[in-house]
């Protein structure tokens, strides 16, 4: 066994902490969810402006599929039935540098509890076409892509 080998097991942690903190990348998920009328499902944060897609931070130990199915439920009261699918991949740099956004879509959900504690003030359920004003220019481009098979846009 070479030198590099056997000490390897004992590096790795040290290699991996330089590594976040040089790369320091992190990532977030959002929902696209549809009710039976066609109408999308938007939140509005008690400390952000606007309305957006539910979603949020992936944390440690948690897949992003995981951790869109939590958001869902967590912020908007919605439990997702199937597997969500993945519809496109973001870089949120020009707001956060070394973000990324996966954005997914859920077909088969029913009302549950939400648990938001706070951090949400309202839930709704709007008309593509007929979003509320200070829906998020990012929220409207992911709406068109997923709904009306736009081209994504690599940047968030």
């Amino acid at each position: 066994m070479t030198w590099r080998r056997r000490i390897e097991p004992f590096a790795r942690p040290l290699i991996y902490a330089v590594f976040r903190m040089r790369r320091g990348l992190t990532l977030g998920v959002r929902a696209v969810v549809t009710d039976e009328a066609g109408k999308v499902l938007l939140v509005e944060h008690t400390y952000l402006k606007g309305w957006y897609l539910p979603g949020g931070g992936v944390e440690r130990g948690e897949t992003a599929e995981t951790a869109v199915v939590r958001e869902l439920r967590e912020e908007a009261g919605v439990r997702a039935l199937s597997r969500p699918r993945l519809v496109s991949a973001h870089s949120n740099e020009a707001l956060h540098p070394g973000d990324h956004v996966l954005l997914y879509r859920v077909d088969a959900w029913e009302p549950c509890a939400s648990d938001a504690a706070g951090e949400i003030q309202a839930v709704g359920w709007f008309a593509p076409d007929a979003l509320p004003e200070s829906t998020t220019p990012a929220t409207r481009r992911r709406i068109a892509e997923a709904l009306a098979g736009q081209e994504p846009d690599v940047m968030w």
